[in-house]
């Protein structure tokens, strides 16, 4: 658990200063849980260029409860939590002093941030608030309010989380609950989990990784883990310490962030995605006639591909629809195996190009359609799916026909040009996999939308 928290002071000499206001959101690494929110009367007098930044004023704070007050609140909120601030160092001390006025020892763990900002956004010119705020297309309301900035800090906190490849602010926090004692049974891990599409990352007692997987039920999904009985099962069961997620709303982006973190963290019960799972391939071959042809093959990375597949059952069926939707010829797409016509147009379902009643430059345009939909050769694209909630959307980008990574965006503030989307990208590596995973995913899906530029 996460306090995410922003404080307000009066200004003045270090270790003088009052709190102002102070807004607290207990997060649970997805969604808020929690919150306080306050102002609060400091007792003595606010410097007058603190005034000026946050609006707060002397007058304001007459009525509002003083520290000692909202303490024992404060500590609801942060027992067993590890504080997160932009600038904790600042928050965790001003905490600390106004607690130490009570005659309390108040400690607890923190993250800052900014520090997180440097190490997972190198790239940002400027790791303030206000600046990364606006870089990454973060709605924001009230800067220099407690409130405003703590929000927009939990939203920064999301994207750092998102952008957490190896997992280590994670691993920090399994640390913290096997240093608590505090060990799940598995009945207590699946009851802790949604059932909604993601990303799952199961940890053994030491923090480390043993398996990764994705789905779209992750309560279920887990529930099969912990019911089976193969070897690996057995040994995940025994070995399971705690389970953490990632919740996608979008399958592509699960399928994705899956491949690549298997990639990166190697668990030992997962089998790497290795390049030869995708065994076969789609051609295309002019015959003598002029007529493009569709030909399944065992894949050869010498020769160009359109896209490929992991089983000749998986290409078949997939053949099955590309014929109908673009009306192709089964001759011409392996389907049908014949020297006259293909038995679609025996039942009227073919216009003919097999007998040649339709020209090669006609036909061809179809299959040109086909393969252009469906290869990224220099294609530049954003493809749009569902986000986490009802309120996001998920952004995957094809540049150069390269895969560069993916993003979630608020529906409140509209991706208006790409080096917005560029600054909140969660970047990934492009091989076979990531671009079969995408093309395959184009095939099927129905809630995909594929934005060109």
């Amino acid at each position: 658990m996460y306090a995410i928290l922003d404080i307000e002071t009066t200004g003045g000499q270090f270790n003088e200063e009052g709190i102002t206001e102070i807004a607290i959101y207990k997060f649970d690494g997805h969604e808020i849980v929690d919150q306080f929110i306050s102002l609060v009367n400091p007792e003595i007098p606010i410097q007058p260029f603190v005034v000026k930044l946050t609006g707060i004023n002397n007058e304001m704070l007459r009525a509002a409860p003083k520290f000692f007050e909202v303490a024992k609140r404060i500590i609801e909120m942060t027992n067993d939590a590890v504080i997160v601030a932009h600038n904790a160092s600042f928050d965790y001390r001003i905490l600390r002093t106004e607690f130490r006025r009570l005659g309390y020892d108040f400690q607890a763990k923190t993250l800052c941030t900014v520090e997180l900002a440097k190490k997972l956004m190198p790239e940002q010119p400027s790791h303030s608030l206000g600046k990364l705020v606006r870089a990454l297309g973060i709605p924001m309301a009230d800067r220099h309010r407690a409130n405003g900035d703590a929000m927009a800090t939990v939203k920064l906190f999301k994207m750092l989380l998102d952008k957490d490849l190896e997992k280590t602010i994670v691993k920090d926090f399994i640390k913290l609950e096997v240093e608590k004692g505090i060990a799940p049974k598995l009945l207590g891990i699946i009851q802790s989990l949604p059932s909604r599409t993601g990303v799952y990352y199961i940890h053994n007692e030491k923090g480390k990784l043993i398996y990764i997987g994705k789905s779209r039920n992750i309560k279920k999904r887990l529930n099969q883990h912990f019911t089976g009985t193969t070897n690996k099962c057995k040994k995940i069961q025994t070995e399971v310490f705690t389970v953490t997620y990632d919740e996608t709303g979008s399958e592509l982006v699960a399928l994705l962030k899956e491949s690549e973190a298997i990639k990166i963290n190697k668990p030992m019960y997962n089998r790497a995605q290795r390049k030869s799972i995708f065994q076969f391939a789609l051609y295309d071959e002019k015959d003598e006639n002029g007529y493009l042809n569709l030909k399944l093959q065992k894949a050869d990375g010498r020769k160009k591909e359109i896209t490929s597949f992991a089983s000749t059952q998986e290409a078949k069926n997939a053949l099955f629809r590309i014929t109908a939707h673009y009306q192709l010829c089964q001759k011409y797409t392996g389907l049908y195996q014949t020297k006259k016509e293909c038995f679609q147009y025996k039942i009227k379902e073919c216009d003919g190009a097999c007998i040649g009643k339709i020209l090669p430059e006609e036909y061809n345009k179809r299959v040109h359609e086909f393969i252009t939909k469906n290869s990224f050769e220099n294609h530049n694209m954003i493809l749009i799916d569902r986000g986490r909630n009802s309120g996001e959307h998920s952004a995957v980008l094809i540049e150069n026909g390269i895969y560069k990574g993916f993003a979630f965006y608020d529906l409140n503030y509209q991706i208006t040009n790409i080096e917005i989307l560029k600054n909140i990208l969660i970047p990934m590596q492009n091989n076979r996999d990531t671009r079969n995973i995408i093309q395959a995913y184009i095939r099927k899906s129905k809630t995909l939308k594929v934005l060109k530029f």
